[in-house]
């Protein structure tokens, strides 16, 4: 329901309906969200017995089925809700199209032929792991030669469970998710045109449609095969210590960055058309020194991003040694304390260097794009959610309360916003500078601002599931994803959350801004229109 709305009021955007260009972000948003949906990390040693056994494994019918139906049913959904979140018509009379609509006549080829024969590798790998027998797993013991010697410990050796059961499992997971494909290949093809783009357009944008879908399937498609190919690749622990490795793994690597380079085509209808073209003076920013400035605190902002990561590179031990989560908030605090100094510097100097007391601060009608706000709010939501579970769970456990210092450091966070905000609203105007460019670097600005602190806050939520997921599982029950070992150090089920969360941050940190500096569509060409 959620990515319903969202999807909704992004290709429906407040202030000027649905245009090409709001149908051109609400397809990135489709492929965005269905991309997060579709993560098979948490699956990746289904079938594996663990060597404790005390702790839990992906070894039962309750714990593989949420494993593997969430990724693939939960990426076919969101590109299935793509479809079905584009407005329908609203004018009296309808531009009739006379032709009937197949999916070959918009699918990219060459991507389909590729994610098919990835969907037969995967298919390959289960079956040579359907023809492997199972083995039982060797728990850790502790050895003593005689009553003057020394112990050594034994880690034991993993199990896995027989190759036809977990072949059973993945292949039906395959088979699923080609027979969605199809069917949503099959909706994007039949859905009804857009009255704001014309047909060549339509095409395109289910051409689009297409390639992030298929895109997204043949990565699931070759995680599906890694699984697989963990499963074969573990040694009998009865034969002793042995070395082992996962070429699918690598492959599937591989995949991920060829799908992630794979591009669709672009919607011309999206781009600046002759009427809404700016003025000589703001074709392009570098042309004025001002829109040079903010253009270079691009670069800046990644290297104060990335500055703490190497630094922690060199404090790992201590970290290590602080432990828990305040460690972890420290450093995600800490990069975006760092680019909303960056930030700040930039308006400081738009102020002092270009600025002019006379000059007119123009404000734009809508600094924040709708779907970054939806995202803020949404990830403030969830770090407050997860900020009071682990809160509940660590009284319940008689814990320290390690959500404090994340608490503390986000709201701190928070207050190093304001006058980032506060400089891009009272700065003075920019003299002589082309119609709408000081409007776009305000908003440039804020939009940079809010992408920060809705990053900031993804991460931390996920760093309080990585670090305290134990909490949960006091609060929810080991119980309710199949683990039952109260005594566990760790619980799954958060840890995956917590890993899509820091994924989620990190594309969070990366939205554009390019999109915040284009004019408004101007009303469509009079064309002429048949009745349906």
């Amino acid at each position: 329901m959620v990515v319903y709305v969202v999807l909704r009021w992004v290709v429906r955007a407040p202030t000027t309906g649905t245009s090409p260009s709001s149908v051109s972000d609400h397809a990135l948003w489709v492929g965005v969200i269905g991309w997060l949906a579709s993560s098979l990390q948490g699956a990746m040693n289904l079938g594996i017995i663990p060597a404790d056994p005390m702790a839990g494994g992906l070894t039962r019918a309750e714990t593989i089925a949420p494993a593997l139906l969430w990724p693939v049913l939960g990426c076919l959904t969101v590109h299935a809700l793509g479809q079905l979140t584009y407005p329908g018509p609203r004018r009296l009379r309808r531009q009739a199209v006379l032709s009937f609509r197949r999916i070959r006549d918009f699918l990219p080829r060459r991507l389909a032929l590729t994610t098919a024969a990835i969907f037969l590798i995967a298919g390959a790998a289960i079956a040579r792991a359907s023809a492997l027998p199972g083995f039982a797993a060797v728990a850790p013991t502790t050895v003593r030669d005689g009553p003057n010697t020394y112990s050594y410990y034994s880690g034991g050796g993993e199990g896995r469970i027989p190759g036809p059961e977990l072949a059973g499992w993945l292949g039906g997971a395959l088979l699923v998710l080609a027979g969605g494909t199809w069917l949503v290949l099959w909706l994007i093809a039949g859905r009804r045109q857009l009255e704001c783009l014309d047909a060549a357009d339509n095409a395109v944008l289910r051409t689009i449609a297409m390639n992030r879908l298929l895109r997204t399937v043949a990565t699931v498609a070759a995680g599906l095969g890694g699984i697989a190919g963990n499963f074969a690749a573990r040694p009998d622990p009865a034969l002793g210590p042995q070395s082992w490795t996962n070429p699918a793994a690598l492959a599937g690597m591989a995949v991920l960055l060829v799908m992630w380079r794979w591009q669709p085509p672009r919607l011309a209808a999206a781009g600046l058309g002759v009427r809404n073209r700016p003025e000589a003076g703001n074709a392009t920013g570098r042309q004025h020194p001002a829109a040079t400035l903010v253009s270079s605190l691009g670069v800046l902002l990644g290297l104060a991003a990335a500055a703490p990561l190497v630094a922690g590179a060199f404090l790992a031990q201590a970290l290590a040694a602080v432990g828990g989560s305040g460690s972890l908030a420290g450093v995600v605090a800490l990069m975006a304390a760092l680019v909303l100094l960056v930030i700040a510097a930039g308006e400081v100097l738009l102020h002092r260097n270009h600025g002019r007391p006379d000059a007119p601060r123009p404000w734009p009608r809508q600094p924040v794009s709708p779907a970054l706000l939806t995202t803020a709010v949404l990830a403030l939501l969830a770090f407050l959610v997860v900020l009071a579970v682990t809160a509940a769970g660590q009284a319940r456990l008689g814990a320290a309360p390690d959500w404090v210092p994340a608490l503390l450091l986000t709201a701190g966070v928070g207050a190093l916003a304001l006058p980032a905000l506060l400089l891009a609203r009272r700065r003075r105007g920019i003299p002589g500078a082309p119609a709408g460019l000081d409007t776009a670097l305000r908003a440039i600005t804020v939009h940079r601002v809010v992408r920060t602190l809705a990053a900031t806050l993804t991460a931390q939520a996920a760093a309080l599931l990585l670090t305290q997921s134990n909490a949960w599982a006091e609060v929810l029950g080991r119980a309710a994803f199949g683990e039952t070992d109260p005594a566990a150090t760790s619980w799954w089920p958060a840890i995956a959350a917590g890993a899509v969360l820091g994924v989620a941050a990190t594309v969070i940190a990366v939205i554009p801004v390019r999109s915040l500096a284009r004019p408004a569509p101007a009303p469509p060409l009079p064309r002429k229109e048949v009745s349906a």
